[in-house]
């Protein structure tokens, strides 16, 4: 057995010299590259870095939306090149635009109206410490308008209320909101419109517009003596997420009496983030973005922008959720500034 065997063991130390010989030179090469210094990376990557760098998603709404109007034009007074890069971007509707800057990838701001959080209060209980809200944009009133046999909310009970196209603020807000009244009505949502002519023919008692005031269709319309917007006092149960508001003779002539108003309320449309840790990058990128709105709001409250910007107030809280960060800081610069100046 050992002169068959000794035949391979002396064959063995040669394959191992073989396969040493073979191996020896990738080795070597392997750390002839790893010394060598970093290559650069190619020109298309770098590109890539930089138009990512300082990107920001601005979740708008849907196309025929307000909201999607003022990030547009956001982004127009914004924009600065490779500094600040603005994509505001189309989705189903301003009531989802919260949720497409929980979980979408590459949405860093979105426009809100601010109950929207209570959707969320179950399934994301501490919501109101993940969102911030950089600027309040502006209140969109609530407007109940009842056909001449409507004297009160109550008489709504049972009866069909339309509340707009799903995805607008009418069809989250209103239903929310007559939940809230204790209110049980038949609920259509139909483009308003068609619901308006349902209510000339004593086919829908009501429509429930939430946008801002003044409405082409109340402003324009030509309605019967006896169709009016219905009071709603602003309580209690308001003011987690809304603000009082009215409804003017000077805004519809035809439907509210010169000297009276009505009540109302309102539900702020709000410019949110997330609420990303101080040192990180999509703070950086926010917090940029806040210098440069709050510094140029001026261009946006000039003509050729949308009226609203006017009487916007950089200042103004928002019930519910923290100012972001770099928001309050940029408030509070220009408040020592201006009691230095005095």
């Amino acid at each position: 057995m050992n002169t068959l065997q000794s035949p391979r063991l002396l064959l063995l130390p040669a394959a191992l010299a073989l396969v040493i010989f073979v191996l020896q030179p990738a080795n070597v090469d392997a750390q002839t590259q790893s010394g060598r210094p970093p290559q650069r990376p190619p020109a298309h990557t770098t590109e890539k870095e930089k138009m990512n760098a300082w990107t920001v998603g601005l979740a708008g709404g849907l196309l025929e939306g307000a909201p999607i109007r003022l990030a547009a034009e956001i982004a127009r007074v914004v924009d600065d090149g490779e500094n600040l890069h603005i994509l505001p971007i189309v989705t189903r509707g301003a009531t989802e635009n919260l949720n497409s800057l929980l979980y979408l990838r590459g949405v860093d701001t979105a426009i809100i109206n601010s109950d929207a959080l209570e959707e969320y209060k179950i399934q994301v209980p501490e919501i109101q410490r993940r969102i911030t809200y950089l600027l309040n944009l502006f209140p969109s009133e609530l407007h109940i308008f009842v056909r001449p046999e409507i004297g009160s909310l109550q008489d709504l009970t049972g009866k069909k209320v339309n509340f707009n196209t799903q995805g607008t603020a009418a069809a989250y807000s209103g239903p929310l909101i007559f939940s809230r009244l204790g209110i049980d009505v038949e609920k259509t949502f139909i483009p308003h419109q068609v619901a308006l002519e349902q209510m000339r023919k004593g086919e829908m008692a009501a429509v429930v517009f939430i946008t801002s005031k003044p409405v082409d269709a109340f402003v324009r319309g030509r309605w019967e003596p006896g169709f009016k917007f219905l009071p709603l006092t602003y309580e209690s149960k308001f003011e987690d997420y809304y603000l009082p508001a009215v409804l003017e003779a000077n805004e519809y002539p035809n439907l509210i009496k010169q000297g009276e108003r009505v009540s109302t309320i309102a539900v702020p449309t709000v410019l949110v983030a997330f609420n990303w840790p101080l040192q990180s990058n999509r703070y950086q990128r926010v917090a940029r973005f806040v210098e440069y709105l709050f510094s140029r709001i001026d261009r946006l409250q000039a003509p050729g922008f949308d009226p609203k910007w006017k009487s916007i107030n950089l200042a103004a809280a928002v019930p519910g959720p923290l100012r972001f960060a770099a928001a309050q800081a940029w408030l509070d610069r220009q408040a020592r500034g201006a009691r230095a100046s005095q």
